[in-house]
């Protein structure tokens, strides 16, 4: 079975701006750039090796994002994002979900079924393989199709943007023995395409949203354990 396509090969065209603000986030959301830590141009064009014009769209980008906050006669800050502001995403995104996925089993064309179908039986492969990095990035996909497919371009935004987030602000959820019971919500979530039934869609997006929120809280509970 071919490699399925990655998010690197998107990245690299991209316009250099979004490349940078893409960077920058994420350094945001890993704690690279520290929440109350000062950005400047210069600093910016020296650390990421780019002309000031693509930094003043990505700081504008960055500020329209709630992840850096621009105070007049001081400059601007790295907001980042609080504990509570995690939480609070997440509750948002698994709303969302649920919305995007009856409108998807609503509205999806042949063309994203077939999508769908095939980013399931990726699933399936990297699952019995055992691939948890693949498995991620399969996962992501699954949900962007289903994000894509209840063609509300709002929605869509907003979920690709809690998708972003939560990649890096949500722990390794595919660890402890988790594959086969994802890909059981998966598989659920799948044949309520299949069948054309937006409840069981709606159930079973509920459910796997559910079970994604005991994994991370398992994953913490462990962490703690860990570290004592």
């Amino acid at each position: 079975m071919a490699d399925h396509p990655y998010d690197e090969t998107r990245k690299k065209n991209q316009p250099l701006s979004r490349n940078l603000f893409a960077r920058i986030e994420e350094d945001i959301l890993t704690g690279k750039l520290a929440s109350g830590s000062k950005l400047s141009e210069k600093k910016i064009c020296d650390e990421y090796n780019v002309s000031r014009t693509p930094v003043r769209e990505t700081m504008m980008r960055l500020e329209a994002e709630g992840l850096v906050e621009t105070i007049p006669n001081r400059g601007a800050f790295v907001s980042g994002l609080s504990g509570r502001d995690v939480g609070d995403l997440a509750d948002m995104k698994n709303s969302m979900e649920i919305l995007a996925v009856r409108w998807a089993i609503q509205r999806i064309t042949e063309e994203e079924l077939e999508q769908l179908s095939e980013t399931y039986d990726y699933m399936v492969f990297y699952t019995r393989t055992n691939d948890l990095a693949k498995m991620m990035e399969i996962n992501m996909n699954f949900h962007r199709i289903i994000h894509a497919a209840a063609h509300d371009r709002i929605l869509q935004h907003m979920l690709d943007r809690f998708q972003r987030y939560s990649r890096y602000t949500q722990p390794e959820i595919y660890s402890g023995g988790y594959l086969e019971e994802v890909l059981e919500e998966h598989k659920a979530i799948y044949q309520a395409f299949i069948t054309h039934d937006p409840e069981a869609g709606v159930l079973a997006m509920q459910q796997h949203n559910r079970n994604t929120g005991r994994r991370i809280a398992d994953i913490h509970l462990q962490n703690a354990r860990t570290e004592q």
